[in-house]
């Protein structure tokens, strides 16, 4: 006999698996705990076109999970077929497959929760006469039977993973897993404000969301499942650009977070962790945030179907985008661009039903205070302004012992009005070279209207404040991170301008890197040019670097090339060598601003007030402080307790 043949009767050692084991197998890749079944069949039930959803715990998920649709239904024959392994409505070739529309689709979810729980489904279809129930144990469904129920369907799940005790012992306590059970419906509720909601535990109501339609709903919902202080200090952002949308609401950078548990992303209405969408957002707010701080942000991205794959895992939390460089590069610049003019357009139209309403850089609704350019009944707003104001780059140049206590007095009492200075008071001691429609640099266009946005100068505070009225109120300034900030995008527009100057190494250095690092370090020669580093391949493992930024002449070359290249191939992009040269721009900047202490005229407090309305990112100095706030008179009638 050869030693390779098996003897006629032995068992073959490859054997197909009996139906049950599969779906607890598959159970195992998609059913975690309660909350990874209630997931499952919120999206079965959005995708039936479900207008409003109820949701029923008992024991944490662990004893019942009962959800209630209001969707299409199912009739008596595709309810026998739902429990099946791979059977589905939502794809039929492959084509469907390149193109998946749904958040649900594999045909795996109904057959593995039935394999670890006990599951009854009742459904009745739109204009039916009546629904259809069956009853699943141990995987095993039996026939459909006709029962009382309303239009959509009814999924009940009792006692999870009674089949596999072992994996209930892994459970946590009744409280953490209905925790779990509460954030997941709360994102969901995100990614569909136009569908109701409610939830409820051991009888209790926990959640009860009502359909939200129209903009002020929308923030109404946003603020109940995120607080209200997120929603009254963001913008809302809606763009459309290479056939991708972006739209949603952008946390202030003054609003950032300790943590980053506020970051939430939708992708087609679904879910999802990715890293190459968090980095792109991260990388926008890159130079806008305090040390250690994290952005908050909902996010709705809409790309073709056919342009990004969910299939890459059973959750499908994650995916993988077809075109990784154009998605990354479109999240980062409107989202740079959202927080860079903030507040420039007008109120947002209505919204779709189907999606978070339409605004470009808007704020949210808030309490009337914070960083707010100028408000109305409803919402104050951060504006980038476009008046033809000096550049005044002398402008602090003057010795202390120049400012007259007295003219600033006198001054200042003119003002406290509203009223702008007359023109012999600005013209002291100010070296500034303006346009000549506006000779003075304080007053705006006649065409602006009114009072500019940040008013005008009352008085400085102990040398650090400056003090100014507006017709909303009472606006305070950080004189020294107000200025820090203006100094810095003036920095950083020059270097736009003329490029960034570069520094020839004496000798080149040589770093060692993989061939895919060397491949990508080739991809990106006009980047690494832009930003002043040159660098050439010197064999199939070996990097030269010959020049580098003259900015970052102390740095360490070939650290800085391999947390580049790093990014590279993780991203698809990196910032590191404009966040470097950022950092030392911020750096000439904070020592190239008025320092605190500094005594300014009203002259100068107002050129700086103007400067202030037509410079990016102005909220915040370069390393995340707020640089102004406002008081308006609402404000300081309920801190006085006027009218009470």
């Amino acid at each position: 006999m050869d030693e390779h043949t098996e003897p006629a009767n032995a068992e073959p050692r490859i054997r197909e698996l009996p139906p049950q084991l599969v779906n607890q197998i598959a159970a195992g890749e998609i059913i975690e705990r309660p909350a990874s079944v209630v997931k499952e069949l919120l999206e079965n039930a959005l995708d039936a076109g479900a207008r409003r959803i109820e949701v029923e715990l008992e024991a944490g998920g662990k004893g019942l999970i009962r959800v209630r649709d209001d969707g299409e239904g199912m009739a008596a024959d595709d309810l026998a077929r739902c429990i099946g392994r791979h059977a589905t409505s939502k794809i039929r070739d492959l084509d469907d497959l390149e193109h998946i529309a749904s958040l649900g689709f594999r045909g795996e979810a109904l057959p593995s929760i039935a394999s670890v729980s006990r599951l009854r489904i009742t459904s009745r279809v739109r204009g039916g006469e009546h629904a259809w129930r069956v009853d699943v144990r141990d995987g095993t469904g039996g026939e459909p039977a006709p029962a009382p129920h309303p239009e959509g369907t009814t999924v009940e799940v009792r006692d999870l993973f009674h089949s596999t005790p072992a994996r209930r012992k892994f459970l946590r306590t009744e409280r953490t897993e209905f925790r779990h059970v509460q954030e997941l419906v709360r994102r969901v509720a995100m990614s569909r404000l136009e569908v109701a909601l409610t939830l409820t535990h051991n009888g209790r109501q926990a959640l009860q969301l009502p359909a939200a339609r129209g903009r002020n709903e929308h923030d109404q919902r946003l603020a109940e499942l995120t607080g209200r202080d997120f929603v009254g200090q963001s913008l809302y952002v809606d763009t459309e650009a290479a056939g991708m949308r972006l739209c949603g609401w952008l946390g202030l950078p003054t609003a950032a977070r300790a943590q980053n548990d506020l970051q939430y992303v939708y992708l087609n209405g679904r879910m999802i962790r990715d890293r190459l969408v968090s980095h792109a957002v991260r990388r926008a707010y890159a130079d806008l945030l305090f040390k250690d701080r994290h952005p908050a942000y909902v996010l709705y991205l809409g790309v073709d179907p056919a342009l990004v794959d969910v299939n890459v895992h059973p959750t499908k939390h994650e995916v993988r985008f077809r075109e990784s460089r154009l998605v990354y590069d479109f999240l980062f610049r409107q989202v740079h661009h959202a927080l860079e003019h903030a507040g420039d357009a007008e109120q947002a139209p209505e919204p779709v039903a189907a999606t978070p309403p339409a605004a470009t850089a808007q704020r949210g609704e808030g309490s009337g205070s914070g960083h707010g350019f100028r408000g109305d009944e409803r919402v104050p707003e951060q504006r980038r302004m476009t008046l033809p104001v000096a550049e005044a780059r002398a402008l602090y140049g003057r010795d202390e012992a120049d400012a007259s206590p007295s003219a600033t007095d006198e001054s200042a009492s003119r003002v406290d009005s509203g009223e702008p200075p007359p023109d012999d008071d600005v013209q002291t001691g100010i070296a500034m070279s303006v346009p000549a429609h506006d000779p003075h640099g304080v007053r705006p266009r006649e065409d602006a209207g009114g009072v500019p946005p940040l008013g005008y100068a009352l008085a400085q505070l102990h040398g650090i404040y400056v003090l100014a009225q507006n017709e909303d109120g009472l606006i305070l300034v950080d004189m020294h991170a107000a200025h820090e900030r203006i100094v810095y995008e003036r920095l950083k527009d020059d270097m736009t301008a003329r490029g960034i100057a570069s520094q020839p190494l004496l000798v080149p250095v040589r770093v060692s890197v993989t061939p895919q690092e060397a491949d990508a370090a080739e991809g990106f020669t006009e980047a690494f040019t832009r930003l002043g580093f040159e660098v050439d391949r010197g064999g199939p493992d070996v990097l030269l670097i010959r020049r580098i930024p003259a900015l970052l002449k102390g740095a360490d070359p070939q650290r800085l090339l391999r947390d580049v290249l790093s990014d590279l191939q993780a991203e698809g992009e990196s910032g590191r060598l404009e966040a470097a040269i950022n950092h030392v721009l911020a750096t000439m900047g904070c020592h190239g601003s008025v320092r605190a202490h500094r005594r300014l005229e009203v002259a100068e407090m107002n050129a700086l007030l103007r400067e202030m309305e037509r410079t990016r990112n102005i909220g915040q100095c370069n390393h995340g402080r707020p640089t102004w706030t406002r008081l308006t008179m609402d404000d300081l009638d309920r801190l006085f307790k006027r009218g009470q």
